[in-house]
């Protein structure tokens, strides 16, 4: 036989044998992987054991609860463009983690959940926390999932870890459930692990490219508007050339507002819940929209009223890297499948005339934008001001998380993002508008890049729902991390429509308050209470300066409903007195 033939010359020897868990934990590490986010059960303590082995390359935080290490997860995913990677176990772990689950769905973040699943001769005959996962995350464009599976045989769990890797990346990202009955994961694998996935990116096809750029021709009121993920680096500076060249008016979607830097002459403002009623105008009055990555979900279009469904008036032009999400609401006048990675590059390269009939137009929408970071002062405590300083003090590279609720709209409004082309996403905020995402992303966020600045800015009932995270931070050594809670004791988005819809008849919406800051000093951080104005500046130094994780108790008056207006506003216009 020719030794250059042999088979100890054509493949490397396979590994030694181990436990499929440990397997699963080596392939995690090939993927690049080196922090796992979850709650500890014994229906995958193999795994457990993998990363003890592994400890030098990869770490398992163990969070509080399962929606938690599944929110922190999802910013894991937001952050690096990779998936996330949650563990949790059976039933009653799963179930909790499932918000996370639907949060990535729809905010197109690249995620996996591995779920330890009862054994495998134990399964149909509803044991102990057994759930068919196949059917509870059932994958579908309205499911919670891109993919699910059960791993059966050990000697292929590789393959589904690689195979869960690309499809959490591939064409729309989005989240993988993987789950893993208990007695495959001790089963002896010998099975190699498979090598890094990267997505395969689609280009716009050239011919819709030059219907684009007739259609920009022939346009005087144009309008990009920029969302969604899969953007890297590279992608949003040449979505900025892009609209430098054609001096295109840039507006980001809900939620995505770090895809164009903010401070850019051309960016006009985000669109979504609380948008410039100004903006809102420009959007209705545009006689072409490229919509670049964004879904055009509820959110962003306002109950599909800014771009009218299923047929806008404006010309449309929908680019987007998922085939489904094409013509799935709106028929665009021209829809071109493309990974944001390609497509930005693409338009980049789109020849421009030297002089275009919309300047003035893109001048004056940027004088809007700037127009509505102008508010008048509110008394005792000024949201404004408060969002102002955190963007003063701290460094322009900080990530800034929320959940869901009317606190949110001042972060919005009034916090200026550079761009994710110069420090990566500094905006991790649930499309889904999940309560409880903000105060886990920060966590998740500060532990993964612990270099950088987060700020969480949480409502009262938002920050409950995860506030046992706290002790995530605190355990695992987080350090450059505030958490602001803004305290007007009820629900406020729900007394919002409340007093809109049935005014001054309230119910179910009043909230009874702990000593936020008592609690925060519980659980290792430090933390303050802040009611006025005038003691916000010294109050962000001393976190600052700290060195330990602060929360700031902020007070605020349940009649200052949103950053535009009041509940006694609301009641008045609703005929309520």
């Amino acid at each position: 036989m020719n030794p250059a033939h042999s088979p100890a010359a054509t493949s490397a020897s396979p590994p030694a044998a181990r436990p499929a868990g440990h397997a699963l934990v080596q392939a995690l590490i090939e993927q690049g992987v080196d922090t796992c986010f979850g709650v500890p059960g014994e229906s995958y303590l193999a795994v457990l054991d993998g990363f003890y082995e592994h400890r030098d390359r990869i770490r398992f935080i163990a969070c509080r609860q399962e929606g938690g290490a599944a929110f922190m997860a999802d910013a894991q995913g937001k952050l690096s463009g990779r998936p996330g990677v949650c563990f949790v176990t059976r039933g009653p772990g799963a179930t909790n983690a499932s918000i996370g689950v639907h949060t990535a769905f729809q905010d197109s973040t690249p995620l996996v959940l591995f779920i330890g699943q009862v054994a495998s001769d134990q399964r149909d005959r509803e044991a102990f926390q057994e759930i068919d996962y196949r059917q509870m995350f059932s994958p579908g464009t309205l499911g919670l999932a891109k993919w699910v599976a059960e791993v059966h045989s050990a000697d292929r769990v590789p393959e589904y870890v690689a195979r869960a890797f690309h499809t959490a990346m591939q064409g729309r990202p989005g989240p993988v459930v993987l789950a893993l009955p208990e007695d495959m994961l001790t089963t002896l694998t010998t099975a190699p692990v498979l090598p890094r996935v990267e997505p395969v990116h689609a280009w716009p096809a050239p011919g819709g490219l030059r219907d684009l750029r007739a259609m920009l021709m022939a346009a005087q009121r144009p309008l990009v508007l920029a969302g969604g993920s899969g953007w890297d680096a590279e992608a949003a500076k040449a979505l900025q050339r892009f609209a430098e060249n054609w001096q295109l008016p840039v507006a980001c979607a809900w939620r995505f507002q770090d895809t164009f830097d903010n401070r850019h002459p051309l960016y006009a403002g985000d669109v979504g819940i609380g948008t410039n009623p100004r903006l809102v105008a420009r959007v209705k009055d545009a006689d072409l929209v490229i919509a670049l990555g964004v879904r055009l979900g509820e959110m962003t279009t306002q109950g599909y009223s800014y771009l009218q469904a299923p047929r806008p008036v404006q010309k449309l032009v929908h680019i987007h890297a998922g085939a489904e999400e094409l013509g799935r609401v709106y028929q665009a006048d021209l829809m071109l499948q493309a990974s944001m990675a390609c497509a930005a590059k693409a338009l980049e390269a789109l020849a421009a005339p030297t002089l275009v009939p919309w300047a003035a137009h893109a001048v004056s929408a940027r004088a809007d934008y700037e127009a509505n970071l102008v508010a008048p002062a509110v008394e005792p405590l000024d949201m404004a001001v408060l969002i102002k300083a955190l963007q003063r003090l701290l460094p322009e590279s900080t990530v800034y998380t929320n959940g869901a609720g009317n606190f949110s709209g001042w972060l919005h409004r009034y916090c200026s993002h550079p761009g994710l082309q110069h420090h990566g996403r500094t905006q991790l905020a649930p499309t889904s508008g999940a309560m409880g995402y903000g105060l886990p992303a920060a966590v998740g966020a500060a532990l993964l890049q612990p270099e950088r600045w987060v700020v969480n800015i949480a409502g009262d009932g938002d920050f409950l729902m995860n506030g046992q995270e706290l002790a995530t931070a605190t355990g695992y050594g987080a350090k450059k991390l505030i958490s602001v809670v803004v305290d007007n004791g009820t629900y406020g988005t729900i007394r919002m429509h409340q007093e809109r819809e049935y005014p001054s008849r309230v119910s179910g919406s009043d909230l009874f308050n702990p000593d936020f800051a008592a609690l925060a000093r519980a659980y290792g951080w430090r933390g303050e209470f802040i009611d006025t104005t005038a003691a916000i500046e010294s109050a962000l130094k001393r976190a600052i300066e700290a060195g330990v994780p602060t929360l700031l108790h902020v007070k605020l008056d349940a009649n200052v409903s949103t950053s535009r207006t009041t509940l006694e506003a609301i009641r008045k216009a609703a005929g309520g007195g």
